[in-house]
């Protein structure tokens, strides 16, 4: 009987597969067949196993005595867990690009990419200028919000231990996560008001949000109705995780009770997440079909076909994706490019159609994550970049003609900025409500740590398409979407055919 291997199945280097699945192919018919039934094997075929038997063990061997030779006589010290993962590194070198060994000390990070989920409060947290940590915002939800921490408070003390002691972002992240239902003491202070504030919070299971809308409601909630005259809604997807289906059926599910006529999914910045996420969503648009399908050389052919149960259809759809939608948000825009459900605009995605299996090794301590196959959209056309690729080849999603609009680096970093900002909990109104106060008016732009731009630490080391935004000097701009200005138009001018 053969050995099941406990993996995850990932795209592009990415995580996409909500659940560990085996990587074991079926049984073949002639695997299952009796001993009796089987020829045995000629004397050459023996003599040839025999050969490939004694190959293997004088490579293997030479790995090892050079392992020993090293670890013996090197001028340093050099453990053997430190060779062996270079040579674990080495391996990988001579394969492509996302297939890599992820050791003990990032499994934990790259556990939380995969799940979006973590044990800890529920803040995003940076250092200010002067080194203080800072907390960029609570998420929404979140233990730390219930508890009224706010954008912009400082965080003095974790367990009753001076910040000023604690050298580094990560050992600050390291403090503030573990197990649900422990708890850890926070002590803050609010820059303006000088209050100070002693919180015991208990850590939950803090779930990451992969969707998002196009402001925060009263209430904190997001508003996913980006013009309420005309009906159209607005839902982006900055991620596909465990629970970005369900995320996204309660937001769809709300713009159904407001009449939406129309819908913008925003998948720029997506790096991609979850195969099934992946393939659930785009279920959710589709009613037949397929989606996606999966072609590898020692794998099983597999396709995913889109069924017309729960589809949310009615509506005329834009998506938008750029250079740095990726992979699952790939597999995602191309299958309503292919099935003509939604018009992608904005500008050429990454390229990313390789899948990869997870690996856990050492009984889950670390993990190797190796390409297995490569995935194709619904049409068969590539979406692969190979590193020879040239821009004239057939690669990525190209939007659809007359909707290419790519954006200059300057640009996209403001899009980029306007985008982190609009995310942040300035103002936490729950915690408002229940104290009883005026709600604050958050950090002030001089009290938020200098390169927040940046993606913060998360436990882990009103929005027309005009906006103000920061640019690359730190001045304010008037900055202006664009490209959702563009979806805007296109569903504005769909909805008035429909009429």
């Amino acid at each position: 009987m053969r050995r099941a291997t406990v993996c995850l199945v990932l795209l592009s280097g990415l995580w996409l597969t909500p659940q560990f699945a085996r990587c074991e192919e079926p049984a073949s018919p002639a695997d299952k067949a009796s001993p009796a039934d089987k020829a045995p094997p000629s004397a050459d075929a023996k003599a040839d196993a025999a050969k490939r038997v004694a190959e293997e063990f004088e490579l293997q061997k030479l790995l090892a005595d050079t392992l020993d030779q090293v670890e013996r006589n090197y001028v340093k010290d050099i453990s053997r867990r430190e060779l062996m993962e270079a040579a674990i590194h080495g391996v990988l070198s001579k394969l492509d690009q996302y297939s890599n060994y992820i050791s003990p000390d990032d499994i934990s990070q790259f556990k939380t990419s995969v799940e979006n989920q973590f044990g800890g409060i529920g803040i995003q947290i940076d250092l200010s200028r002067e080194g203080r940590i800072v907390v960029i915002s609570p998420l929404f939800g979140s233990p730390a919000y219930r508890a009224g921490v706010q954008a912009g408070d400082l965080i003095v003390e974790i367990d009753g231990k001076a910040t000023d002691e604690i050298r580094s972002l990560d050992e600050a992240v390291s403090k503030l996560k573990g197990e649900p239902g422990t708890k850890v003491s926070l002590t803050t202070l609010r820059p303006g008001t000088g209050e100070r504030q002693i919180l015991a919070i208990e850590r939950e299971l803090v779930h990451l949000e992969t969707v998002m809308g196009e402001k925060r409601k009263g209430d904190d909630s997001w508003d996913y109705m980006l013009d309420h005259e005309r009906k159209i809604g607005y839902i982006r997807v900055t991620s596909f995780g465990r629970d970005t289906e369900t995320d996204l059926t309660k937001a769809l599910d709300d713009l159904k009770r407001q009449n939406v006529r129309g819908l913008i999914l925003d998948l720029r910045f997506n790096p991609g997440g979850l195969l099934t996420s992946a393939v659930a969503v785009a279920d959710m648009f589709v009613t037949k079909g397929k989606i996606v399908s999966t072609e590898g050389r020692n794998t099983r052919a597999r396709s995913w076909d889109a069924q017309e149960e729960g589809t949310y259809e009615g509506f005329p759809m834009a998506v938008l994706v750029n250079r740095y939608s990726a992979s699952a948000s790939e597999i995602v825009s191309a299958c309503l490019q292919d099935h003509h459900r939604a018009i992608v605009i904005g500008e050429r995605t990454w390229g990313k159609g390789s899948v990869q299996n997870v690996i856990e090794l050492e009984g889950g301590k670390s993990a190797l994550k190796l390409t297995t196959a490569s995935y194709q959209r619904p049409s068969g056309k590539n979406i692969h970049r190979f590193p020879d690729a040239k821009e004239t080849d057939e690669w990525g999603v190209v939007p659809d003609s007359g909707y290419d609009m790519k954006l200059e680096d300057g640009e996209l970093y403001l899009l980029n900025s306007h985008l982190h900002d609009r995310d942040i909990l300035h103002v936490n109104h729950y915690a408002a409500a229940k104290s009883g106060r005026k709600p604050d008016a958050g950090a002030t732009a001089e009290e938020k740590p200098a390169g927040e731009e940046k993606t913060p630490a998360t436990e882990k080391p009103s929005a027309k398409p005009e906006q103000t935004a920061k640019n690359d000097k730190g001045d304010k701009s008037t900055f202006v979407d664009r490209q959702l200005q563009k979806a805007v138009d296109y569903l504005t001018g769909e909805l008035a055919k429909a009429n």
